[in-house]
Parts: C-alpha cells; sequence; structure tokens
C-alpha cells in the first residue's frame, strides 16, 4: 500500500485506537431507520457498506446516525470508490447474525463509524486508489465455486431458500419500477435477465436502490457477473426458478478469472450474432396486448425506455421480398445457438456453441425481413419468421418452394400495400440503425371500421 499509516484489514485488532483504513467499495446496502430507545420518538439511521484492500480480504462497516448524517454520508460515495475510514470502532462480529444479513467476511471483525468518533471520505492519494482499482473484478468467493443457470434450472425446487453463487451474462437489464409496500413505504423493483450457455434466460431481481443503481450505471448485455450468496426461490406465477439480490450479495462486474474470460468470450458472440435478439414470437399472448401505437410513437417510446414492450400498429407492408429466392425467405437455424447454418449442412459453424459436440439439430422455417410504414414513419427491418409467417402468408415452407416464381409474386401482392393490424414487440438493438429491432408476433389484414376507430383515438391524443 502506498501510504505506511493505513492498516490493513487483515491486520485489524479491537486493541487498535485511531485506526486508519483504506479500501473500494465492493457493496453496499440502503438507509434504514428504527425507533431509537433512548429518545422516545426520534429514530436511528443506519445503513452498511463493505471494502476490500487486498485479494483475500475484506471487511463490513456499519454507520450509525441522525438522518442527515446517515444521508449525506451514504450519498458521498458509492459502489467502486476507493474510501478512507478514520478512527472507526473495530469490533468483533456476531458470524451467527452478521453473516445472515451482511456478506460473509474472512475477518473476525467489523467496523462501526459515527458522526462524533469517525471520518469516512474519498481517498485522494493515486498511488492508492490504482492499487486497489484492480480489486474490484476479483469475486469474494472461489471464482470456481458457483452454479451455471443450467444447474439451477435442473435442481428446480429443491432449492428454493438457497443462497448460492451464480456466473452469467446479462441479457438485458429492464426499468426500475416504484411501489408502495402495505406499510405505505416506498419500494423499487428491477429485473435484470442473464444468460450462459446451457440458458438463453433467467430473471435476476433487484429490490435495492444502491443495487439497481449499479446494475444502471456498470451493466450492459454481454457484461459477465460473479454473483456472490444471490438468493433462490420458485416464482410461482412463472413457474420457474429467480435469483434476487439481498443484503448479503456481492456483485463482481466482469471478473478477472478465467471462467469469467471464456464466458464472456461466447457472451459476446452471442451479443454480435444477434441472437440474444432472437426472443420466440409466441412467449407473449397477443392477446394481452391491448396498446396501439403509430410508427412514430413507437420510435419515440424506444428512445425514452431501454425494456422491451410490446404493441399494435396499423400499417402498411411496404418491404416484402418473398421473390428474392428461396435460400433469402426461408433458413435453418442452429437449435441451441440460433446460428444459421448454410444449407445441407449437419453442423453448427459457431465455435461457442453450447451444442458443441452433440448430436446437431436445427429448425428450418420462413425467415423474412419486412418495412412496415404508416403516416408517420416506417419501421425497417422487422422480423417475421415461422409460425407466425405461415399464419400471415397462409402457407406452409413445404408448400411455399412448391410454388412458381410468378405465384410467390401473386402472394406478395396479396398482403403488400394493405393496412394490416401487426402486434410487434419491440426491443433494443444494436445492430440497427435506428437503434430497435421489432419481430411480428401477428399480422392480418385490418378491420377498415377498427382502423377508423383508432386513428381518430390516435389523433385525439396529445
Amino acid at each position: 500500500m502506498a501510504a505506511i499509516n493505513f492498516i490493513r484489514i487483515s491486520e485489524l485488532h479491537p486493541n487498535f485506537s485511531h485506526a486508519k483504513v483504506v479500501g473500494i467499495v465492493i457493496g453496499k446496502s440502503d438507509i434504514r431507520s428504527f425507533p431509537d430507545r433512548k429518545n422516545v420518538g426520534t429514530e436511528r439511521f443506519t445503513f452498511s457498506f463493505t471494502i476490500k484492500d487486498s485479494p483475500d480480504f475484506f471487511i463490513n462497516v456499519t454507520a450509525w446516525g441522525n438522518d442527515g448524517y446517515i444521508n449525506g454520508l451514504s450519498g458521498s460515495f458509492t459502489i467502486g470508490d476507493c474510501v478512507t475510514i478514520d478512527n472507526p470502532l473495530v469490533a468483533t462480529k456476531n458470524p451467527d447474525k452478521e453473516d445472515k444479513f451482511c456478506p460473509t467476511t474472512p475477518t473476525p471483525y467489523r467496523l462501526m463509524v459515527t458522526e462524533a468518533h469517525s471520518q469516512v471520505y474519498q481517498c485522494v492519494d493515486t498511488g492508492t486508489i490504482d492499487s486497489l482499482l484492480p480489486l474490484i473484478h476479483l469475486p469474494v468467493k472461489d471464482s470456481r465455486d458457483f452454479y451455471s443457470l443450467g444447474d439451477i434450472v435442473a435442481n428446480g425446487q429443491s432449492l428454493e431458500g438457497s443462497f448460492l453463487n451464480i456466473l452469467a451474462a446479462v441479457k438485458s437489464v429492464g426499468e426500475a419500477k416504484q411501489f408502495k409496500t402495505s406499510y405505505g413505504r416506498q419500494g423499487q423493483r428491477l429485473e435484470v435477465k442473464l444468460f450462459d450457455d446451457l440458458v438463453s434466460s433467467f430473471p435476476l431481481i433487484c429490490w435495492e436502490r444502491e443495487a439497481i443503481q449499479l446494475v444502471q450505471t456498470l451493466v450492459a448485455k454481454g457484461t459477465v457477473l460473479f454473483i456472490a450468496d444471490t438468493k433462490i426461490n420458485f416464482d410461482s406465477f412463472r413457474n420457474a426458478m429467480t435469483a434476487s439480490v439481498n443484503s448479503k450479495t456481492v456483485i463482481t462486474v466482469n471478473p478477472d478469472t478465467q471462467e469469467a474470460s471464456l464466458l464472456y468470450s461466447y457472451a459476446k458472440e452471442m451479443v454480435e450474432s444477434g441472437a440474444l435478439e432472437d426472443d420466440k414470437p409466441e412467449d407473449i399472448p397477443v392477446e394481452s396486448i391491448t396498446d396501439v401505437y403509430t410508427v412514430g410513437q413507437l420510435k419515440q417510446k424506444s428512445q425514452e425506455t431501454a425494456e422491451t414492450f410490446s404493441c399494435i400498429i396499423f400499417s402498411f407492408i411496404s418491404k416484402l421480398d418473398l421473390d428474392s429466392g428461396i435460400s433469402k425467405v426461408i433458413k435453418t437455424r442452429c437449435s441451441r445457438c440460433k446460428f444459421q447454418v448454410p444449407e445441407g449442412m449437419q453442423c453448427c459453424f459457431n465455435q461457442l456453441c453450447p451444442g458443441r459436440g452433440q448430436v446437431f439439430s436445427a429448425t428450418t422455417g420462413f425467415d423474412l425481413l419486412l418495412d412496415l410504414t404508416d403516416h408517420t414513419g416506417t419501421l425497417h427491418a422487422c422480423s417475421l419468421r415461422s409460425p407466425v409467417a405461415e399464419t400471415t402468408l397462409g402457407c406452409t415452407t413445404e408448400e411455399f418452394t412448391r410454388l412458381t416464381d410468378n405465384e410467390r409474386t401473386a402472394m406478395k401482392w396479396k398482403i403488400l400495400l394493405e393496412r394490416c393490424k401487426i402486434y410487434v414487440k419491440i426491443f433494443p438493438s444494436t445492430k440497427t440503425k435506428s437503434g430497435v429491432r421489432a419481430v411480428v408476433l401477428a399480422c392480418s389484414l385490418a378491420d377498415p371500421g377498427e382502423v377508423k376507430q383508432q386513428m381518430v383515438a390516435l389523433l385525439q391524443q396529445p
């Protein structure tokens, strides 16, 4: 360490007085309040954070005080900052109590800070900061001690209530949503969808502001996370397993480990290929979709939110290349990784496909891109795939291959430039100029009366 007056976490002892500790913040809880037993009618406020000063040692710190002190202190630093703690109380921790609600630490002690006796401030020594920053990428648990998402799904409800370590990549980050608890307190919730080489989508739920802020500021699609001590639950509504961030959880972003490096390579390939964007059209029941947008409104909403959404648009199909050759209309993709497979090949060329070495499995179907246009603009390169495409076109892929060129052209003009009622799923995409990509969930010729009614309603909107 650059400054010799700092005491290392591994050397701390309750006998120390006026200790000065420095470390990088790797975890932080939200502020909580409790009735003050000594001053009836008032409340004491507290929050905890965890600092690390070496690859093997980290310690929990708890701050207590009044509303102004605790809110001011909590707002003065965040996860990833390097802080100096001057004159904390070094106390022996109660493992049964502490490890139940805080990250499990390798030291037998914990630190306590109060306004009267301690100071916590940002470290300004560049040498110290440079030595601490790499520690943010080292997991607090053994890098080999984790469950894959496939392990969790396979074990199912037998893991209910367990605290596990997960290594996974980020598929998408949802929007933070506010709510009120039954006690009238404000709450918040954010859902992150994870994936790895075995599972394409797995929900991670964040309930605390600090965890939500970390995810929103540091995490992007393809980011790899080592999530230590996440709680596993069975969600009866989804009929599936989920993970949630709690006060014990420490999230390491882009961990510097061999296991994470391998997953990062796979995740990068998935992101660049667009495979993560190929959500199954049937994963949303169209009867549950009621919002109607113009193309212009749809584009505006997609710029305001990074979350996937679905809606109805009444538009014309302005581009549909049904007569551009069968190989451009009907495609074969690997069942495991969604990569396109050249015609006649019996293997996947994706070097990182999770199905490599296993019996090859592929699906063949319509795989079209079309443009949707109304009076407010055009939504380009919307995906129309089987089985939705077969319903829309009124024929199967086998029937389509037997059609003549003239018959395919005639099929195109039955739907091209006709007003249609189209259900679409919209999600962010780094591979399109507009920044969004659309998947057609259902498409049919629109009823003129319904079109008129919807257009009048849209024109009346402010």
